[in-house]
């Protein structure tokens, strides 16, 4: 008689996103089924605060809008299976998720429910997981209960008190409205700094063939100071005839050390500065390297977890490495393995970011991904196989040029010892110094052939972009890895603060909001509070802090003020509106401008019998024999911003530019916008492609009014 065949255990893994589910798949093969939970599914309602004041602040947890049948198929799932892998993210969130779906399936299934977490995935690391399954960490779930129930105690007291006071539809945060009070607290700086006028004076010298240009730093021995063009003139009818000796040349030997493997924070500042992604962009990106691309027949996690702020290495990974440097640069590899210092408020919980194979190279998975994945893991892979290479060496040539009472420098500086720039490919302006300059002698006389003196203004402070503004939250310790790019969509989504140049500039509603919130919460709208729920978050996690007795040592002041702002504070609802000259086209009632989640716009006056509305009109059109004005459009799809006339498609003017209100060119009279560069830093320049019109600082802008149109 035939012996029956032992029943294949049957094992559910469940992970948070079809990308995923579908690599992990591929990997695990017979007996296994990989199913994503989308995310959370369970979590606080949106209609209410849905939490427990009075019994140790418990959050009341529902199944998230939408998600039920998605529950439902999960507990199917688990209720024909052996065992139950809870693969959520190896964070905070990910442990919740776990948890929730713990509860959610452990009534539903006889299964034995676990919890395997990984940093990369790839077969080994995944096997690896599947074979040590653990429990789920409480401590850790606890962190993010405490969190959810912060925020959810702040947004939802203080939203309601700018419904009262501003405007119905506004909402607060815990940690944006701190990043809000950054950028406006930036925007005072920038204007209220006032540029002052300064100048420089170059030198073109030439020995034989070949020229180059020095810069003036002393004259008569002192550092001069060069505040007008009349200075710099006479000091060039000065020296202007006299020889020009090399009175110096100094050579020095500098070491240029790898840069150890990115953390969140610092991938996604090397992604705004170099590629001219933002935060958002950045993580969408990331997420997909991670999660799996299809590399010919295979499908491939291309880079370990995305959300660390860790630059730690594992000991496999670092084998890797050195073994592809030992066969591609051996003469670049160093004695030992590179280890990097680990921030103090680092969490430690996953590697730094890397690429997970070594030998996918940029170069050999080019063709599998898009432009945008690509660029951004040449700079991943280059990053981390650098940060196990030997230092580069930099040989600076330093020359010195006597001209009367005149001393020019130059220098020029060369790589003496590629080093581990052998694999980086998109050097930085700083990194690429490579320079030359002809042979010359001490005491020798070289030709001048030509004086440059240069105006400049000095710049105030920068307005944040994404790569400062993560920076900053970064030092301050606001917000964790998983925080920085959210942190910045939703003030963008919420109008309080618009990219102008890649800059983030606030809104007046934005400017709003952070003045009456840092007035009446000073002491929860600050970094020093932010930074101490996170640290008080760590000691939750790490079991030394009861998550229910933190939130109530906050709530109870924070309620009190709360209540106490709410009946003090002098509501500005109305004062927002203003009524204008413009007549409803449908009604011929007067039209009111009104501050909207998007910004200000028109309003006829007759509303609700009425219910017309338009973009205000900012400039008039350039375009000739055109009576248009120009407004502000959104893109289809994305909604990106553009400026274009109210005559369209008769008129098809338009400009990436946002006008200035009223202002306009005294050369052409086209309107002006704000430009912004590093040379200039901001300034106003004329929107005219034919008109070479550049407004700096120290001048007066014409404002045209009506009357004088």
């Amino acid at each position: 008689m035939a012996t029956k065949k032992a029943k294949t255990p049957q094992t559910l893994v469940i992970v948070e996103s079809p990308a995923k589910a579908h690599t992990i798949e591929k990997y695990l093969g017979a007996g296994y089924t990989v199913k994503a939970s989308m995310g959370h599914l369970i979590d606080l309602p949106k209609s209410r605060m849905a939490i427990d004041i009075e019994n140790g602040f418990q959050p009341e947890y529902i199944t998230v809008r939408g998600r039920a049948k998605l529950l439902k198929e999960l507990q199917k799932d688990a209720k024909k299976s052996d065992f139950v892998l809870l693969a959520s993210d190896n964070d905070r969130e990910g442990e919740a998720i776990a948890w929730h779906l713990n509860n959610a399936l452990k009534d539903k299934t006889d299964a034995k429910i676990s919890r395997i977490v990984f940093n990369e995935i790839t077969p080994a690391a995944i096997t690896e997981a599947v074979k040590h399954p653990g429990e789920i960490v409480e401590a850790k779930v606890n962190a993010q209960k405490a969190r959810r129930v912060l925020d959810r105690l702040v947004g939802y007291n203080l939203s309601p008190l700018l419904w009262t006071k501003v405007k119905n539809g506004l909402s607060a945060g815990r940690v944006q409205s701190v990043a809000l009070r950054l950028i406006c607290e930036r925007e005072k700086e920038v204007e209220d700094f006032l540029p002052e006028e300064y100048w420089s004076l170059d030198a073109d010298f030439a020995k034989g063939k070949t020229s180059f240009t020095a810069q003036l730093v002393k004259y008569k021995g002192e550092t001069p100071e060069l505040k007008s063009e009349a200075v710099v003139n006479e000091i060039i009818e000065k020296i202007k005839n006299s020889p020009c000796t090399v009175t110096s040349i100094k050579k020095t030997e500098k070491t240029v050390r790898p840069k150890a493997p990115f953390t969140t924070s610092k991938m996604q500042q090397a992604a705004a500065n170099r590629l001219g992604f933002t935060s958002r962009k950045t993580m969408q990106i990331a997420q997909q390297l991670y999660e799996g691309i299809q590399i010919g027949a295979n499908r491939v996690g291309l880079i370990t977890y995305m959300r660390t702020d860790s630059v730690r290495i594992s000991d496999t990974a670092l084998a890797d490495v050195r073994d592809w440097i030992s066969k591609n640069h051996p003469e670049d590899l160093p004695a030992e393995p590179i280890h990097y210092a680990v921030g103090k408020s680092a969490q430690d919980a996953h590697e730094g970011i890397r690429p997970t194979y070594t030998t996918y190279t940029p170069e050999s998975v080019k063709e599998y991904l898009t432009h945008d994945q690509l660029r951004l893991y040449t700079i991943i892979w280059e990053r981390f196989v650098s940060s196990q290479m030997n230092n580069a060496k930099m040989i600076t040539t330093s020359v010195e040029i006597s001209s009367g009472d005149a001393l020019f420098r130059t220098a020029a500086s060369k790589i003496s010892e590629k080093g581990f720039y052998h694999v980086i490919k998109l050097l930085s302006s700083k990194e690429d110094k490579s320079t030359s300059l002809p042979a010359m002698k001490e005491g020798e006389t070289i030709d001048v052939n030509k004086f440059h003196p240069e105006q400049h203004f000095t710049q105030g402070p920068a307005r944040y972009t994404d790569a400062s503004i993560v920076r900053m939250l970064e030092e301050k310790g606001i917000g964790r890895p998983s925080t920085y790019a959210p942190i910045i969509s939703v003030l963008l989504d919420r109008y309080y603060v618009t990219r102008s140049n890649k800059q983030l500039v606030p809104t007046q509603l934005g400017r709003m909001i952070s003045k009456i919130l840092v007035e009446s919460f000073p002491d929860v709208i600050n970094e020093h509070f932010t930074a101490e729920v996170e640290n008080n978050l760590d000691k939750v996690e790490a079991d030394e802090l009861v998550w229910n007795k933190m939130i109530g040592e906050f709530f109870d002041p924070f309620k009190h003020r709360v209540d106490e702002v709410m009946t003090t504070q002098e509501s500005i609802k109305g004062f927002l509106d203003e009524e204008t000259d413009k007549t409803c086209e449908l009604c011929g009632k007067p039209m009111i401008k009104k501050l909207g989640r998007f910004g200000f716009f028109l309003a006829c006056s007759g509303f609700p019998e009425c219910h017309n509305t338009k973009s205000i009109p900012l400039a008039k059109c350039p375009c000739k024999d055109c009576d248009g004005e120009i407004v502000e459009r959104k893109t289809k799809g994305r909604g990106k911003s553009f400026f274009g006339c109210t005559n369209y498609p008769t008129c098809t003017f338009i400009s990436h530019f946002k006008p200035l209100e009223n202002q306009y060119c005294p050369k052409c009279g086209w309107f002006l916008v704000e430009k912004f560069d590093k040379k200039n830093g901001s300034y106003k320049s004329c929107i005219n492609p034919d008109c070479d019109y550049l407004h700096t600082a120290d001048e007066e802008v014409p404002v045209v009014t009506e009357e004088e149109e």
